[in-house]
């Protein structure tokens, strides 16, 4: 197990251990030993190279990690996006080009994600970044990060599609209560199962990615069938994908492009799902190398299949006509009306709860990993994995701001302005993550990066968030946004989220210490379960 004993060791030259070996290891072994409730920090070592194996233990094989990213990226937006999409560009050459693109904005921004996630194999993804690359001002990138966690942290989207289309897959009425209940419903099962079962959690939630997977394939299979069915139109369909009329009716619109590139860019989000929980990977670093390239090569072929079986079988005027989802369409197609208004609600709704169940998964580490670092209340609780050996305290942080997200927004202006406002501030923090990248190679060459994103790929994604936190300031050209209020509002709102970020930063740890004459510590303890946490300590200045 010579791969297990490598992954062990810290990621940096050997040359740059000889000052801290000593005290590095005897510290290690003192938070591992699993005696004492209080350790004092020692800063002789960058404790993030040392890769950390949660207290559960590892339970994610690279089977496990591909599917926690495989469903994180692939919700229900495919049933939908690749229809809207051509309806903004106009031909499907252009559309094909820009799910193309897409794919390669997310394997840079995939590259920079590894390149880090290699070089700093822990849970917590992107807290881990940007704590590690920037420790001044002190506490600044970590209450950042837990303001976000608190304000933002919520699963909500996906919850609300299962609940639409479970109703209408029984043939029920959609009303706003049945919907809820059952968004309610699904995250407080799944909240149960990954904070009481956490193995049974992690089995329901492959076999879920299999389906989905197994539903993709079928899908771009029908595609190719249709070409054979006589008593369908996909023959003189797939013309359309002959390279004469390949790029016929293209609107080149830079505003347009520009939108509808978000959208793609947008349904590939979640390919560096898996870092956020590398603590309970088996092999990261190997698994991380090789697994998540293979996930985001697998989404992107079968983004693209799944396209050109909606160009095959639907027709294009059909398409731009219809107000109904393209797999609607598809479905009807190939199977009339009645078969094909039942199997599309099943797969929506299985696409949904999939993407849940991971994305629960995933921030419920995150929560647990900020609250390991002294930045909520109740730490020591949040922090535990008792009584189930699993992460129950990260779950109820993540539970409580999704069921009021969920249950509380009385009218759709305002759900999805929350949803906007959700993703604004990643922006920035994806910019600073690429520009911190860079400073490490200069200003850290000891590290070991076992693997390192191209350069290019760097510059591209920093374009990119810029363009990102630049766009919501461009009128559209109707006036408005999906909201009925100012088009911008969802910015301004997320960008003060940010600033209240850095005014309670300030507040707390510079502004309250110096009039009351103290300054905070950091100590370490390791609770009953031996999970290692940092305690954020009042010490009266001299």
């Amino acid at each position: 197990m010579s791969g297990t004993s490598d992954e062990r060791q810290p990621l940096l030259d050997p040359e740059s251990l000889i000052d801290v070996s000593v005290e590095s290891n005897g510290l290690v072994d003192k938070l591992h030993d699993g005696h004492g409730s209080s350790i004092t920090n020692d800063s002789s070592v960058d404790f993030e190279i040392l890769p950390e194996t949660a207290i559960v233990g590892r339970n994610l094989s690279w089977t496990s990690a591909y599917m926690l990213t495989i469903s994180r990226i692939v919700g229900s937006g495919i049933f939908a996006t690749p229809g809207n999409i051509y309806k903004s560009v106009g031909s499907v050459g252009l559309a094909l080009i820009l799910w193309l693109f897409g794919a390669l904005v997310a394997a840079c921004g995939l590259a920079i994600s590894m390149e880090l996630g290699c070089m700093l194999p822990r849970s917590g993804g992107v807290k881990v970044y940007l704590e590690f690359i920037y420790r001044r001002p002190r506490f600044l990138a970590s209450t950042m990060v837990a303001v976000q966690v608190v304000v933002l942290g919520f699963t909500a989207s996906n919850a609300i599609v299962f609940g639409e289309y479970m109703l209408v897959a029984l043939d029920m009425e959609v009303t706003a209560f049945r919907q809820r209940t059952l968004a309610v419903g699904l995250l407080t099962a799944i909240t149960i199962v990954h904070g009481c079962f956490l193995k049974t959690g992690i089995w329901i939630q492959n076999a879920l990615g299999w389906i989905k997977i197994g539903l993709m394939a079928f899908m771009a299979v029908l595609g190719v069938v249709a070409l054979f069915l006589p008593s369908t139109s996909s023959r003189r369909n797939a013309e359309a994908l002959s390279p004469s009329r390949l790029f016929e009716g293209s609107n080149w619109d830079v505003v347009t492009l520009s939108t509808a590139l978000f959208k793609v860019i947008y349904s590939f989000a979640g390919y560096d799902n898996v870092t956020n929980v590398l603590n309970e990977v088996k092999n990261p670093v190997r698994t991380l190398k090789t697994m998540a390239p293979t996930a985001l090569a697998t989404v992107a072929v079968f983004y693209l299949l799944l396209n050109v079986a909606y160009f095959i079988v639907i027709p294009l005027d059909e398409i731009n006509a219809s107000g109904e989802l393209i797999a609607a369409l598809f479905f009807k197609r190939l199977f009339g009306p009645n078969v094909g208004s039942v199997i599309l609600p099943v797969m929506v709704a299985i696409a949904a709860a999939g993407n849940v169940m991971v994305v629960t998964f995933a921030l419920a580490r995150v929560n647990q990993e900020v609250a390991r670092q002294g930045f909520l209340p109740f730490a020591r609780y949040l922090s535990s994995s008792k009584p189930f050996n699993a992460p129950l305290g990260g779950l109820i942080v993540h539970y409580i701001p999704s069921l009021l997200v969920i249950t509380l927004p009385p009218q759709k202006d305002v759900y999805s302005f929350i949803l906007d406002v959700e993703g604004y501030p990643g922006q920035f923090f994806s910019m600073a993550i690429c520009l911190g990248t860079l400073w490490l190679r200069t200003s850290r060459p000891d590290l070991k990066r076992p693997f390192k994103a191209w350069t290019a790929a760097i510059y591209l994604r920093i374009a990119l968030s810029a363009c990102l936190i630049v766009a919501p300031f461009i009128p559209p050209r109707n006036g408005h946004a999906d909201v009925g209020f100012w088009y911008a509002t969802y910015a301004v709102v997320g960008g003060g989220i940010l600033v209240f970020g850095v005014i309670y930063w300030y507040l707390w740890t510079v502004f309250i210490p110096r009039l009351r004459g103290y300054h905070l510590e950091e100590e370490r303890a390791v609770l009953p379960d031996g999970t290692t946490i940092t305690e954020l300590v009042k010490v009266k200045n001299e």
